[in-house]
């Protein structure tokens, strides 16, 4: 029971590798504030994790709306006394309708919307919990990045690239800032992960297009959400305490 007696905040967990990781950390013991839009993805969950060894709270709020953000986060303090573990699960490149589109395709207005989306949860999350961390005097941030941050995905926008590399130095600078007070932040860079919904963009690309992707992949597979989860559950534990700073691509050999 890895996580037993913790208490983890997670964004974006109605879906996807934040589900995926809600799960894991409900089972293996700990109290999870799962933050999501949707309600009923929510509803969905806390019924699925019911009799897990942990708990699971849902709290369904915009995690970029400054003001929620800073209520949610005051009244998990006050009602649980500490947060143990934040991931930070909001993000993707589908918020637009083009997610592959190139620089000269790209409108500004969606590039504002994809720096957006992936950058200001991360933040806002980790500006309200830090100080709760810091007077712990412990804590684990686990970010999501993408190997787009890396320019290793074709089929994403550079604005996507831009702010998942805007992930990786975040992630790094908060583990500089944060190391003396006993806090460990690290990320990690999925490739494609067939959650719910990329899954539908993965289903509309032929059988060669699918081949390609599985063929530059040494282990000849695409991801699950599951396979991304297991490496965060893997940073929020006690096996990581002295991994800080790292930011981990979880693409089965994508270089």
């Amino acid at each position: 029971m890895r996580f037993q007696d913790q208490v983890a905040v997670i964004t974006a967990a109605g879906a996807g590798i934040g589900k995926a990781t809600a799960e894991i950390m409900v089972q293996e013991g700990a109290t999870v504030i799962a933050i999501d839009v949707d309600n009923s993805r929510l509803e969905a969950l806390t019924e699925a994790l019911a009799s897990a060894a942990g708990k699971l709270i849902p709290k369904m709020l915009d995690a970029a709306d400054q003001t929620l953000v800073r209520g949610a986060v005051t009244e998990i303090s006050e009602t649980q006394g500490h947060i143990d573990i934040l991931v930070n699960a909001v993000g993707g490149s589908t918020i637009i309708a083009s997610p592959a589109a190139t620089v000269d395709e790209l409108s500004f207005e969606d590039w504002q919307k994809v720096i957006d989306f992936n950058l200001n949860a991360t933040f806002l999350f980790c500006n309200n919990v830090v100080p709760l961390m810091k007077q712990a005097g412990h804590g684990k941030i686990i970010n999501l990045a993408s190997i787009a941050g890396r320019g290793l995905s074709g089929a994403s926008s550079s604005a996507y690239a831009a702010a998942k590399g805007g992930i990786i130095a975040f992630t790094k600078k908060l583990a500089n800032e944060l190391g003396p007070s006993g806090i460990n932040v690290n990320a990690i860079a999925p490739s494609l992960t067939l959650t719910e919904r990329i899954r539908p963009h993965w289903e509309k690309r032929n059988a060669e297009q699918q081949a390609v992707e599985i063929e530059r992949t040494p282990l000849r597979r695409v991801a699950e959400a599951v396979d991304q989860a297991r490496v965060i559950a893997f940073l929020a534990s006690q096996d990581a305490d002295f991994v800080t700073g790292l930011t981990i691509d979880v693409t089965g050999g994508i270089s």
